[in-house]
């Protein structure tokens, strides 16, 4: 029996991040669930978010990659709020922005880049000062 377009997709994944791993992120499926994916992102130099690390989930749907994940952070960062669905261009909330061709390894990426960005009132984001960001970044 031949596995599913997800399941070869998701496979695809794991092998990209393990080939080419990086200092700035990590991430691995469950392994009682290949749809939901543990990750840590580094914030970005020269940001408020530098030294710290984030951890959150990546759930993915039974339609990946044709249809968008789920992204949750479970690190306070003061800019994404902990244990909620966020709102991002890449996540479940914009389907109709979603290209297949995205993985695992571009949403990590984005990640990285959207933490110093404001939140503007989206589901999930916050906008706390620099100060506590900075804060919130060493306590990680």
């Amino acid at each position: 029996m031949s596995k599913s377009p997800s399941l070869r997709r998701i496979q695809a994944d794991i092998r990209e991040l393990a080939l080419d791993p990086s200092d700035q992120y990590t991430a691995a499926p469950l392994e009682n669930d290949m749809f939901e994916w543990h990750f840590t992102i580094r914030g970005a130099v020269d940001t408020d978010f530098d030294g710290g690390i984030y951890h959150g989930r990546i759930l993915l749907p039974p339609e990946y990659p044709f249809k968008p994940p789920h992204i949750v952070f479970l690190t306070q960062s003061g800019r994404f709020d902990i244990n909620t669905k966020v709102c991002l261009s890449f996540s479940a909330y914009h389907p109709e922005l979603w290209q297949p061709a995205w993985g695992i390894r571009l949403i990590l990426e984005a990640l990285i880049s959207f933490l110093p960005t404001p939140g503007d009132g989206a589901i999930g984001a916050l906008d706390y000062s620099s100060k506590e960001r900075k804060r919130l970044a060493k306590e990680s």
